[in-house]
């Protein structure tokens, strides 16, 4: 049982948890709550296990009542005059505490690290940035939360990913760094409740190496719908050995790689859907527009420069690689790549091109690029008042200084949200940007609506079968994880 697990077994009176050796020594009795509510929750969705929740369910009752007296989450210090009015440059970070970063992106470690450095030279403040790894941020977030040092700062990729934190979150209202966004939108909540703040805007789509399209005779602008992505791409493939190149890089289904497929490319069918029936959010999926996700993934996978079959094994930088090699034309990936892609000899922004993933579904000629943001900042309610006030100051100085948004900006290729971000140099932003200008309508992250990781865990195994076997049965296979895996992974995380 997770209960046992965390050390919820043996507890005395009072507001802290004193089983020595326990996770969960010394924590609060509110952290004990909201921790208690994740793990079974947890044990709902993952075990299965409904007999085992009821009598799990049945000891919290009788724990809850002996963690202790109610303690209320702690609140910010309140800002002087001084400070309220003083600019943005000079805000003063918290002379006490700390601040621990659980970082959601591997592609930005090293930038954080380093601007974590800088902070601390400045300030005194101790920053440390954890990062990830690849998929496995919900696990390592579980994890570090049942730790006596947890993070201070932490992400969740939208409402459904907050569902299962939300009582983790300190409330940021009436914070510089609320107060700092262009858009409240940006902004989760639970009510009045400012549970999480969006840092960044992303966009994603098909990157294209401009020099090799013009050497197989084409150019992006002879790009604009499916039917025109599919001649380019088989006559590419036609030619393989005459042009030296293939039209796509390998699409990975290792972790490392496929969120490309069983999350952003499979956010183009629920986006189209959702679209058609007016709706932005769902418990039953149809999957009206599967045909159009097997039309593009058979594109990807038939025109590459690997055989189906091997993509169990290729890595996201087994595909990387390969477009940096001119080995393929195209390549599905988003703004964050641009620094991995330009500088220290490789493209330049003349070779490069991004444009939208067509799949043959709605409004072809008006097609942007898919633009969103999952990633959102949570300030642990349960952290030291310090360090709570420590994490904010640090996060509003990210956001509001010369060295804070230009280090966002140019070397993690962020747009960001907020009023004081400056000009990014990110060529696929600045693209999306376009787009939107032309009056291309952008494709919504409808993917933040997932219903789990374990849904997307089963589209991507079923997407891996269906590539090395390309039947009718295997793809059924892909429907079912997608139609019937949404149905009841929805039910499992709302409690149905």
């Amino acid at each position: 049982m997770f209960l046992n697990m965390i050390g919820l077994t043996k507890y005395t009176k009072g507001a802290k948890l004193s089983y020595r050796g326990s996770p969960l020594e010394g924590k609060s009795a509110n952290a004990c709550k909201a921790l208690q509510k994740y793990f079974i929750n947890r044990e709902d969705i993952y075990m299965k296990k409904v007999i085992a929740l009821l009598l799990s369910l049945t000891m919290v009752v009788g724990m809850l009542t002996a963690c202790g007296a109610k303690e209320e989450a702690p609140e910010a210090p309140a800002a002087t005059e001084e400070e309220a009015e003083a600019p943005a440059e000079e805000a003063a970070p918290a002379a006490d505490g700390s601040v621990y970063y659980l970082n959601f992106k591997p592609e930005q470690d090293e930038a954080w690290q380093a601007l974590a450095k800088v902070y601390t030279e400045e300030t005194g403040v101790p920053v440390t940035v954890v990062t990830a790894a690849s998929g496995e941020y919900e696990t390592t977030l579980m994890a570090e939360m049942g730790k006596s040092e947890a993070p201070t700062l932490f992400q969740v990729n939208g409402p459904v990913g907050l569902a299962n934190w939300k009582d983790y979150c300190y409330d940021l209202a009436g914070t510089k760094l609320y107060e700092e966004l262009t858009n409240e939108s940006f902004a989760l909540k639970d009510g009045d409740k400012v549970c999480s703040i969006g840092y960044v805007i992303e966009t994603y789509g098909i990157i294209a190496n401009k020099t090799l399209l013009a050497k197989a005779g084409y150019a992006v602008e002879d790009i604009a719908s499916f039917a025109d992505l599919q001649k380019v791409a088989e006559d590419i493939t036609a030619r393989k050995d005459e042009l030296g190149f293939a039209a796509f890089s390998s699409a990975g289904m290792d972790g490392s790689s496929d969120w490309r497929f069983k999350t952003h490319l499979a956010n183009l069918p629920i986006y189209f859907e959702y679209t058609e029936d007016g709706i932005d959010s769902t418990d039953a999926i149809k999957g009206s527009y599967l045909d159009n996700y097997r039309a593009i993934w058979d594109l990807y996978i038939n025109n590459s420069t690997c055989d189906p079959a091997d993509l169990s094994a290729k890595t996201g930088d087994d595909s990387r690689n390969e477009f940096l090699a001119g080995e393929a034309v195209f390549f599905q990936n988003g703004s964050w790549e641009y620094g991995n892609l330009t500088g220290d000899g490789a493209y330049t922004d003349d070779d490069l091109a991004m444009i939208p993933i067509y799949v043959g579904a709605g409004d072809e000629a008006n097609q942007g690029l898919c633009t969103g943001c999952e990633n959102f900042w949570c300030v642990n309610a349960f952290a030291a008042e310090e360090d709570i006030a420590a994490t904010i100051a640090f996060l509003e100085w990210c956001v509001t200084s010369e060295k804070g948004t230009t280090a966002m900006a140019s070397e993690m290729n962020f747009e960001i949200p907020f009023k004081a971000a400056v000009d990014n140099p990110n060529l696929f932003v600045k693209q999306g940007s376009t787009y939107i200008a032309e009056g291309k309508n952008p494709v919504s992250w409808t993917f933040t609506t997932m219903p789990s990781e374990e849904w997307k865990n089963g589209v991507g195994t079923a997407l891996t079968m269906y590539a090395a076997d390309q039947t009718d049965a295997n793809w059924d296979a892909v429907v079912s994880a997608f139609v019937d895996g949404w149905a009841s992974e929805y039910a499992l995380a709302n409690g149905q």
